[in-house]
């Protein structure tokens, strides 16, 4: 390591002001730092010591996506394998699934590595370590089906229109993984929903995903229809497990509590966002479970536990919800930002079964409030102190 130390200081002068490649020292400084930590000192006031800086955070984020990774290319081989009636290993199940991974997790870097070298270079700024996250959660939230191009596409208007616009890492509004998700949802929607989309490499192969059935049908019980269906697993413990078609990263229910779990050790995610998510879910589903009988909507007899476990909310309400840029930041604010994360994932869930899902919309859409949030709980807290100081 000392000797790559070395090289890398006899070249830094070729990308620093004055040398021949200047204008690419934004990606030149993004690697030095990538591979050792900064030797900057700060010039001026305000000092804040703490050992653990953005790239920690970062790698802190990747190393708890990390098994959903390993889960999800086992999924991809199983499930493939179902539909092809075939059995394999689960070594040539992984490799099935590692196969189709790696191009899209490649598309995605190069394509937002791109964006994020060029808005530094032009704006002669450092390359912002934003991206790190963002690069790894995109292709978690995709199905492994989707095309590479539509990959680059939707990278690209997640880093740009997402976050780049507003000024890059900090000042974005949006979750720039979910603004890149919404974009493939809504310019090709085939591409990620349906019933096609969900297995690779098998033509023809259709299969409803855990959501969709009880939003299909009309005037039945959700529970019943998920625990007869015959062509996947749909029982509450195999959901939770993740044995199921899905997005790449969010089937494994058990794997992405454990990863907030470590997040919240490590405290790099609110807790208060994950509970309060969860606890506006259970309540709205309950409050719709007692309309069940007054309507024919099957989604509304869907029980809590079962929301807990289908599509995206878990994932959702750990990795998303809790982005420490588009979330919101003082901690009443944050209760008040995750119950209702929970609430919208419901009622776009049940009132309106053509989109069975919600989750993204209910997080995009927390996004965009959780300044006017924080607003009223600061101004709701100076109001608090004047009337006691008046006292």
């Amino acid at each position: 390591m000392k000797a790559l130390r070395n090289l890398m200081d006899k070249m830094a002068p070729v990308f620093e002001e004055g040398g021949a490649l200047e204008k690419l020292y934004p990606l030149w400084e993004a690697v030095d730092v990538g591979i050792y930590n900064t030797n900057k000192k700060t010039g001026q006031a305000p000092h804040i010591r703490d050992s653990v800086d953005i790239k920690r955070v970062m790698i802190l984020v990747v190393f708890a996506l990390l098994p959903l990774y390993m889960f999800g290319a086992i999924n991809i081989g199983v499930q493939s394998s179902i539909a092809q009636n075939i059995t394999r290993t689960w070594n040539e199940n992984f490799l099935v699934g590692f196969n189709l991974i790696i191009p899209i997790f490649l598309v995605t870097f190069i394509t937002g590595g791109f964006w994020e070298v060029l808005f530094a270079s032009v704006r002669k700024h450092d390359v912002n370590e934003g991206f790190f996250v963002t690069g790894f959660l995109i292709p978690l939230i995709v199905p492994a089906s989707i095309p590479l191009w539509q990959v680059a596409i939707a990278t690209s208007f997640g880093v740009v229109i997402g976050k780049e616009i507003f000024g890059g890492t900090g000042y974005n509004i949006f979750n720039p993984a979910l603004t890149a998700r919404a974009f493939i949802f809504f310019a090709y929607p085939g591409a990620i929903s349906g019933d096609k989309v969900w297995v690779s490499g098998v033509d023809g192969y259709s299969g409803a995903t855990g959501l969709s059935i009880p939003a299909a049908v009309e005037g039945g019980n959700a529970k019943q229809l998920l625990d007869s269906f015959s062509q996947f697993d749909f029982s509450w413990w195999n959901m939770f497990i993740g044995w199921i078609p899905g997005s790449i990263g969010e089937t494994s229910k058990i794997l992405i509590l454990l990863s907030a779990g470590f997040l919240i050790f490590t405290k790099v995610a609110s807790w208060r966002i994950m509970i309060g998510g969860v606890l506006g879910l259970v309540a709205t589903a309950w409050l719709t479970n007692g309309l069940a009988s007054y309507s024919d909507n099957t989604m509304l007899s869907l029980p809590a536990e079962y929301h807990l476990v289908m599509g995206g909310f878990l994932f959702g309400i750990v990795f998303m919800a809790t982005d420490p840029v588009s979330a919101s930041q003082t901690n009443k604010g944050r209760w008040i930002y995750g119950i209702l994360i929970g609430v919208m994932t419901i009622i776009i869930r049940s009132i309106n079964p053509a989109y069975p899902e919600g989750t993204m919309l209910a997080i995009l859409f927390l996004n965009a409030f959780s300044p006017l949030i924080d607003y009223y709980v600061i101004k709701g807290n100076i109001k608090k102190r004047m009337a006691r100081y008046a006292k």
